[in-house]
């Protein structure tokens, strides 16, 4: 059965989705950080929840991108964040209950960039995330002490196999056990799966665009001396978190016309 799902947003505060709800769940996880309405451009990422805005990068520098910390204008319909190389728009929709982000990126021609939806997601630990099976699986130095296989030296990351990449387990969360690890999936939808309840998770993009669904699976493992538990799943343009780290085909780009458009599909079921 479909569920409609409603979505809020500060657009004061970065344009932060700060809530995904539909049949009486919601599905955002946040935490209360008074730090986070202080943040200026090129502060340190303030962990609030919800989904944040990143870009042009996740990790590297500005921390989380330039987007997540500037005020936007206009409304939730449709609001725009503007940065010195470039100015994001995000006009919201409902198609049949998902909701629909439809963004566009203007900036110079050869621009490069990597885009998330960064959601933090409130899921039990029976949830469990479904991706294609043999989908490519990029995985991150915090993994090294839980795989299989010594890390190369010197490596950024290290390239798996869905569900269990060089043996690491991804697809179930499971309880906390003081691990955190970042993986990007290769493919452009996941479904995540909890009790009755199926998100579903899209992103749709021209076809010369590199996307994928990057995975924070934070069992109290992070931060250092003040671990909390927090679950992301994030749709995104690009296959790693830092641009720095950014080889051939890992970044987006922008076109000579000087923009790029690409969707972000929300949706609920729940099962009977």
């Amino acid at each position: 059965m479909v569920i409609p799902l409603a979505a809020h947003f500060d657009l004061r505060h970065g344009g932060r989705w700060t809530s995904l709800a539909g049949g009486g769940r919601e599905w955002l996880w946040s935490r209360h950080d008074p730090a986070r309405s202080a943040v200026v451009p090129g502060s340190a990422f303030v962990d609030a929840g919800g989904i944040e805005e990143c870009l042009p990068t996740v990790r590297g520098l500005p921390d989380h991108g330039d987007v997540w910390s500037r005020s936007w204008a206009g409304s939730a319909a449709r609001s725009t964040a503007s940065c010195d190389d470039f100015e994001l728009s995000r006009a919201v929709t409902d198609e049949a209950g998902a909701v629909v982000a439809t963004y566009e990126l203007s900036a110079d021609p050869g621009f490069r960039f990597v885009w998330a939806a960064h959601a933090l997601l409130d899921l039990h630990e029976g949830a469990r995330i479904i991706a294609p099976s043999g989908t490519v699986a990029r995985l991150y130095p915090e993994a090294a002490p839980l795989l299989h296989r010594p890390w190369p030296d010197a490596a950024a990351y290290l390239d798996g196999t869905w569900p269990a990449p060089h043996g690491l387990a991804l697809d179930r969360l499971g309880a906390d056990d003081g691990t955190a690890v970042g993986a990007v999936l290769r493919c452009a939808a996941v479904r995540v799966v909890d009790g009755a309840d199926v998100l579903s998770l899209r992103v749709e993009a021209p076809p010369d665009v590199p996307v994928g669904t990057a995975l924070w699976r934070n069992l109290g493992g992070f931060p250092e001396g003040s671990p909390y538990r927090s679950i992301g799943v994030e749709p995104m343009l690009g296959a790693v978190f830092d641009l720095f780290e950014a080889g051939p085909g890992d970044a987006a780009m922008i076109p000579p016309s000087g923009s790029l458009s690409w969707r972000l599909v929300l949706a609920m079921e729940r099962m009977s």
